[in-house]
């Protein structure tokens, strides 16, 4: 079978290359591996859309010695920087991981990022440290419901068998929000999105929800087989969910988004590239004048479906953290630059 090349294995590749090259070489052996700087980026499931868009970030802002893609201005992060992205439970647990220091940085939602600020909903303090980078995508609420049950509104989810989304993910406190805005009862679980898809398919679940940029594949391959269809999130009770929560906004999945499924309202929110506000201003500065360099672009373009969307117009809309002042003065650089 073919193994399947990716733009962030490629710039891997390129990068593992470009670092074992210099060691043959003996240029600063020493002084090259003291100056490498280790930056994480956690991410979610390897089956989620997190995932890969973090490999993409990861390849573009690294910068190993001898890279010749960074020897252009402005297009890799720090000189010696090696990014990395890893897999987690999502968005939840990211926050408390970069609130603590255990990562660098991190995707969350931006509703989970409102709530961890404020110290409301799953967070029981206010997470002093979180700061944003950029606004990369909007992820829609898919509410994934099993064709054989021939449930056409949330409100026939009432006592049906629902997963709310991994322990600790953003997607759980999504979820949670959901239900409660439609004051709904359901015997709800915790699932992995791989666990909850094969538990609706062996007919031991009815539902299950999944925030991330449309369209996701698990959810595709649901339903072009027939398996799934997808719930509106509309009416009085997306009312109430909006007037409650922050970085929250309406959207709809349009039609053609899955195959012939026709166009379904929903509520989106923001991927946001989070980060602690102990991480160095030159280093942020750095890292986000790499994602958005006009000689990047089409490795975003080349990568996921999510990564496609990740554009400078988009990058501090829909915030529900401060930037990062490493962030902020680039997007104020790039104003000042534009300006009349």
């Amino acid at each position: 079978m073919a193994r399947r090349v990716t733009v962030s294995s490629v710039i891997g590749g390129i990068i593992a290359g470009a670092i074992a090259l210099g060691a043959l070489l003996g240029f600063g052996t020493v002084n090259s591996y003291a100056q490498r700087i280790a930056f994480s980026i956690a991410t979610g499931p390897s089956s989620g859309t997190y995932f890969p868009v973090g490999e993409t970030i990861a390849g573009l802002i690294s910068h190993p010695a001898g890279m010749d893609r960074c020897s252009r201005s402005a297009s890799c992060g720090p000189e010696g920087l090696i990014a990395s992205a890893q897999t987690s439970a999502g968005a939840y647990a990211n926050v408390l991981a970069v609130e603590s220091g255990r990562v660098n940085s991190a995707l969350a939602q931006s509703d989970v990022v409102a709530q961890a600020v404020a110290g409301k909903g799953a967070f029981k303090k206010p997470q002093t440290h979180i700061r944003v980078i950029a606004a990369l995508f909007p992820e829609e609420i898919h509410l994934v419901v099993a064709t054989r049950e021939h449930i056409a509104s949330i409100s026939k989810l009432r006592g049906k068998r629902v997963s709310l989304g991994a322990a600790n993910s953003g997607t759980a406190v999504t979820a949670r929000a959901v239900l409660s805005a439609y004051r709904l009862r359901a015997k709800t679980s915790n699932d992995s999105p791989d666990l909850a898809a094969r538990k609706l398919q062996d007919g031991t679940l009815d539902a299950f929800f999944f925030v991330g940029g449309a369209p996701v594949p698990l959810v595709d391959g649901l339903i072009e087989s027939g398996q799934a269809t997808l719930l509106p999130i509309d009416g009085i009770g997306r009312d109430r969910l909006l007037a409650r929560g922050h970085g929250l906004y309406k959207d709809t999945i349009f039609s053609g988004t899955y195959g012939r499924l026709a166009a379904v309202p929903t509520v989106a929110v923001q991927a946001l590239w989070i980060v602690s506000d102990r991480e160095s201003k030159d280093t942020v500065f750095a890292i986000t004048r790499a994602l958005f360099s006009s000689s990047n672009r089409n490795l975003l373009v080349q990568g996921p479906p999510a990564a496609r969307a990740i554009v400078l117009s988009r990058a501090t809309q829909n915030l529900s953290a401060p930037l990062h002042v490493g962030a902020a003065k680039f997007y104020q650089d790039v104003k000042r630059h534009n300006a009349p």
